[in-house]
């Protein structure tokens, strides 16, 4: 049975290094991020994003997310996938539990979810799970 959590998150750090800058190419860059998590999902999450820009400041990104912490009571760990876009001072991002990442209590844990924010924390998010 399909489980809704909600959640809110709050960046505790950001750190992005371009990693390839070439005139005429769009800007590549990887972020490690810290996050804090509270509501349904509780805990801390670990982000590594690879994102490129284009000319008019707007990227694309890919990441890995490893969050340790609890899901509707039930402690572990697991990771997510995020696919997301950046234009107009908004991350949009799609997320999924990478299958076979779920420890502990979480062990089987699959699900998809979302998010939309801007600069303004703490930021909002909707994930719907089960755990097998």
């Amino acid at each position: 049975m399909t489980k809704h959590a909600a959640a809110k998150f709050t960046l505790k750090s950001w750190d992005e290094k371009p990693y390839d800058e070439t005139a005429g190419l769009p800007k590549l860059s990887r972020v490690s991020a810290t996050k804090s998590y509270e509501g349904d999902i509780a805990g801390e999450g670990r982000v590594e994003y690879l994102m490129m820009y284009r000319r008019d400041g707007s990227a694309t990104f890919i990441g890995l997310e490893r969050v340790v912490g609890s899901v509707g009571g039930l402690s572990g760990s697991f990771v997510f996938q995020h696919s997301g876009t950046f234009e107009n001072g908004i991350a949009n991002v799609d997320l999924s539990v990478v299958s076979g990442s779920g420890t502990e209590g979480l062990d089987g844990l699959q699900g998809e979810g979302e998010f939309a924010v801007g600069h303004k924390p703490p930021y909002n998010m909707a994930f719907d799970y089960d755990v097998n």
